[in-house]
């Protein structure tokens, strides 16, 4: 009998967890994802040990990241002119490299992602940006962007919003570092406008511990920041390709363990490999 019951209390714990983890995928599926906080991190017991599922979904082949600053302190002779400066190097190299090679074991129907050039586009909007950058003052910065003169959309570009140390990112009662509810540090998502799906994410200031790897300056824990949502877009640009059963995406799972690292004086953080099963560099 006790074997019964104790059986039984095991099923149910499954169930309850099984349901639990469903949920958060489908708070995560209002077209956005997010980078969890070490605290986040750490309390779901880290990234497990199952390899991501493909769901159907598409991926981005060839990638292009458009990273855009907005408010003053990023252009020249602003406080952050270096920071910038140290992203654009950042991308300019990182569709090339080993460290995102590694998602070129993911696909979709029309084949394997590639690594490639991310390109040389970035955008500087001098103006200020609120305090509180809420999801809809976000995707409004991307449309502004998409509405200058000469811009082009492109369906495999992600737009990448970076915030200067006086904002932070809000997305319903969640922050970033410099708001109230720290949950998450960056993300990434989607949505539709005029026909078009467009590709963003959000990379405010990592101003806090929460978000901060150990030796990294500011700029290499953004560099951090992009290493993860950038991959994490072109492996599920619209939240229906690649995640695991509990509904983390590659780089949810190797967020902050194994420790971010330095390699040629950018940031980084390992990458969950299926072919591996387990987070390698």
């Amino acid at each position: 009998m006790k074997a019964t019951l104790l059986a039984a209390a095991a099923i149910a714990a499954a169930v309850i967890g099984g349901r639990a983890a469903l949920a958060d995928r489908i708070q995560e599926l209002n077209d956005r994802h997010h980078f969890p906080s070490k605290e986040q991190f750490f309390a779901r017991r880290g990234g497990s040990g199952q390899n991501l599922v493909y769901h159907g979904g598409a991926v981005i082949h060839s990638a292009r990241v458009v990273p855009i600053f907005w408010g003053p302190s990023w252009g020249t002779g602003g406080a952050d002119h270096a920071t910038a400066n140290h992203i654009i190097q950042f991308f300019g190299q990182f569709g090339t490299s080993s460290h995102y090679a590694i998602i070129t074991q993911y696909y979709d129907s029309a084949g394997s992602i590639h690594t490639s050039s991310l390109g040389n586009t970035s955008w500087f909007d001098s103006s200020t940006p609120p305090r509180n950058v809420t999801d809809s003052a976000l995707r409004g910065e991307v449309l502004k962007y998409l509405s200058q003169p000469g811009v082009t959309f492109d369906a495999s570009t992600i737009y990448e919003v970076f915030l200067p140390p006086s904002s932070y990112s809000s997305d319903g009662t969640a922050t970033s570092c410099g708001g109230p509810y720290l949950r998450y540090c960056a993300y990434h998502g989607h949505f539709s406008n005029g026909g078009r799906d467009i590709k963003y994410s959000a990379m405010p200031y990592p101003s806090c511990g929460g978000c901060q790897s150990t030796g990294f300056t500011a700029a290499q824990n953004f560099d951090h920041f992009s290493c993860h949502e950038t991959r994490e877009a072109v492996t599920d640009e619209d939240l229906n390709a690649w995640y695991d059963r509990q509904g983390a995406e590659a780089d949810d799972k190797c967020a902050w363990s194994p420790p971010p690292f330095i390699d040629g004086g950018f940031g980084y953080q390992y990458e969950w490999s299926n072919a591996a099963g387990a987070c390698v560099r």
